[in-house]
């Protein structure tokens, strides 16, 4: 492509556009988008941008909802994101990070990262003696399970917290349990004190966790490093501290500001 000048630029301005609606899609105010709102925000022809979206949608990386007409991301990026998280560098920072929390506690140590509302397992690490939980690669918990779920949604901003609150199902206390309002919302007040949230077998009376959130760049939660064990209340402080300094580790390695991480 030549600009005005008779200059190669080396873009073409179509997939160009493709580029710069994936991207709003993925960072805009909601997840389920109409046409005439992304054709506003980026100044792209209403026309055009029915085609790039179209296309987008023959290779499942956009879907659309027949009976809203509105537009969302599609599953073919889950599979992207997969393959980039295999061969990113950050990669070592997890897996150190997790195999130090795990020899440090005795804990099984896990990387959930959150992809289409929904926290996926993508790394995980044994002690070499103690309990082995054994919850697969690839398992997905509800965004606001248990521990991780009350990491991440205290550091949402109020908005999308909010919203994620108004949600006919919540977990943060396992499937079916009764969430008292005001006392989430002191949990969630103490986690951004301290940094991790914990729950201590009230999910399941067998088992302890203890999570701390996990930003990625502009500082927006990505996921949560979470160790799950049979310790006890007194245990969870001190578990927790190490957590979110591991949890801050990987932040930086995402390329995250942690000031607002303790």
């Amino acid at each position: 492509m030549q600009n005005k000048m008779g200059r190669y630029t080396g873009i073409v301005p179509a997939v160009k556009q493709a580029g710069e609606i994936l991207m709003y899609m993925a960072r805009g105010p909601r997840f389920k988008m109409r046409l005439t709102d992304i054709c506003r925000a980026l100044g792209i022809h209403k026309g055009r941008a029915y085609s790039i979206l179209n296309t987008l949608k023959e290779f499942g990386l956009v879907e659309k909802d027949p009976e809203t007409k509105t537009y969302c991301l599609g599953p073919a990026l889950i599979f992207m994101g997969g393959k980039v998280l295999e061969n990113l560098d950050y990669r070592d920072k997890v897996d150190s990070t997790l195999l130090h929390l795990a020899r440090e506690t005795r804990c099984t140590a896990f990387f959930g990262m959150i992809v289409d509302g929904k926290v996926y397992v993508v790394a995980k690490r044994y002690a070499d003696s103690g309990v082995k939980i054994t919850i697969p690669l690839g398992y997905r918990f509800p965004l606001t399970y248990g521990a991780h779920g009350k990491a991440i949604v205290a550091f949402l901003d109020e908005e999308e917290r909010d919203r994620v609150l108004r949600s006919e199902r919540l977990f943060f206390y396992g499937e079916g349990a009764e969430v008292d309002m005001g006392h989430l919302q002191e949990e969630f007040n103490r986690c951004r004190v301290q940094g991790f949230a914990e729950d201590i077998g009230g999910v399941d009376p067998r088992f302890s966790c203890v999570a701390a959130p996990v930003l990625g760049p502009r500082g927006k939660v990505v996921g949560s490093i979470f160790i799950v064990g049979t310790f006890g209340p007194e245990s969870a402080p001190h578990y927790g501290v190490k957590v979110a300094q591991g949890a801050r580790e990987v932040s930086r390695a995402l390329g995250a500001e942690v000031g607002g991480l303790r």
